[in-house]
């Protein structure tokens, strides 16, 4: 029984092949939408995750509160070396890492850029490049006494940001000062981080008169100790070292966990608001389709008088109409879900290839197919049912007298 009736449903809608593609594209738009924002937003989670594994679960960032718009950008408050020796003398603390960073001009072959440069203490750097994650594709990354010496992002030896390409043993001006390229990072992803520009802390507090600012102290806690415990052990000691309390605190501490759940929320909040836009465009493609089906029990009322003449029940002329609205969405679905696919790979490959990041992923796992194929038969039918029950409405011998 049910065979016929999508047999009957598929001959009315290729009956109608213009009026149901002009009322498919609402549902492709919206379907396609939802695909798009999905995949990238899973995609986007998995690649966080995975920077956040390299990570590891042992560190915690001490950064001061009020920071305009991230590290190197100043504010009234900052950390100095009296934090960090006492974030060093905490317990359960292993080691700790300082870095600061500012903006700088960068010159190479008579061209001349702006970026960041970041200073990072030699002799705490495996703690550093631990943390970053960070190999050299060329050269090698900077060790205890490299002073005059740079370690410069991917994008300096990829012709992407000068228009000649640096090499490690070239040597580029910091504000005006010779420094040596020892190294060439691997692409971290993140078009700003594979810019950036490190040195030794001593050269930079030097070359950009910053005598003691720190922007983050990253902290490592030895092993067994629980980083909960450890970041309020630091907290503690900050507290009197900075001779503040819980209402005038001027820093922050975060664990790894934190700044996961922070970035979660923040996605969450941003994927909401977008589908909550797609959700718009589904509501008009499904007003769409129930139009369509209010049409076709209009043209069709006679057909609807013979089949309850003929035996036809209420159940099976609403279910005719049901199934016919569903498959409207459920081919608008495939439609959306192929469009999706192919814009989400799209901006993949214009991201890795143009923009020379990582992290704008893409992921289409099998449920996400599913899910808006299923969702999209369900908006479909459901946009069916107020049509469906008029037709159900409709008397035989009226419907046999309607021209």
């Amino acid at each position: 029984m049910i065979k016929d009736f999508v047999k009957i449903s598929f001959r009315s809608i290729k009956k109608r092949k213009l009026r149901s593609f002009l009322t498919l594209i609402g549902i492709i738009i919206s379907i396609a939408t939802i695909f798009v924002l999905i995949s990238v937003s899973i995609g986007l989670q998995n690649a966080v995750e995975e920077q956040f594994r390299l990570l590891g679960t042992d560190k915690i960032f001490v950064q001061p509160r009020g920071q305009l718009a991230g590290p190197g950008t100043g504010g009234a408050v900052k950390l100095t070396e009296k934090d960090l020796d006492a974030i060093k003398k905490t317990s359960g603390i292993k080691e700790a890492s300082p870095w600061a960073a500012s903006p700088a001009k960068i010159e190479f072959k008579d061209e001349t850029r702006y970026t960041s440069a970041v200073g990072i203490d030699l002799e705490t750097s495996d703690l550093f490049i631990e943390t970053g994650a960070y190999e050299a594709t060329q050269g090698r990354l900077l060790r205890e006494g490299d002073k005059g010496s740079v370690m410069i992002g991917s994008h300096y030896g990829e012709a992407a940001f000068f228009t000649k390409m640096i090499a490690a043993g070239d040597r580029m001006l910091i504000n005006d000062v010779e420094f040596k390229v020892r190294g060439i990072l691997k692409p971290i992803g993140n078009p700003g981080d594979d810019r950036l520009i490190y040195m030794a802390l001593e050269d930079f507090r030097l070359l950009f008169k910053i005598p003691e600012r720190i922007d983050t102290i990253v902290a490592q806690v030895e092993e067994g100790v629980d980083i909960n415990a450890a970041a309020e052990n630091i907290e503690r000691k900050l507290f009197k070292a900075r001779n503040v309390d819980e209402e005038t605190r001027d820093f922050t501490i975060l664990t790894p966990e934190q700044l996961l759940e922070s970035f979660g929320i923040v996605l969450n909040i941003i994927t909401s608001f977008l589908l909550g836009i797609a959700a718009i465009s589904l509501l008009v493609g499904g007003i769409g389709i129930a139009n369509t089906m209010f049409t076709s029990v209009l043209e069709r009322r006679k057909e609807i008088g013979v089949m309850k003449s003929i035996g036809a029940q209420n159940k099976d002329v609403l279910m005719i109409f049901l199934i016919e609205s569903g498959l409207l969405g459920l081919i608008g679905g495939i439609g959306g879900v192929t469009l999706g696919f192919g814009v989400s790979k799209l901006i993949e490959y214009i991201a890795v290839n143009q923009l020379k990041t990582t992290l704008l992923q893409t992921a289409t796992p099998l449920y996400l197919f599913l899910g808006c194929l299923a969702f999209a038969f369900l908006a479909g039918a459901i946009s069916g049912l107020l049509p469906a029950f008029n037709a159900v409405k409709i008397k035989p011998v009226e419907a046999l007298r309607y021209e």
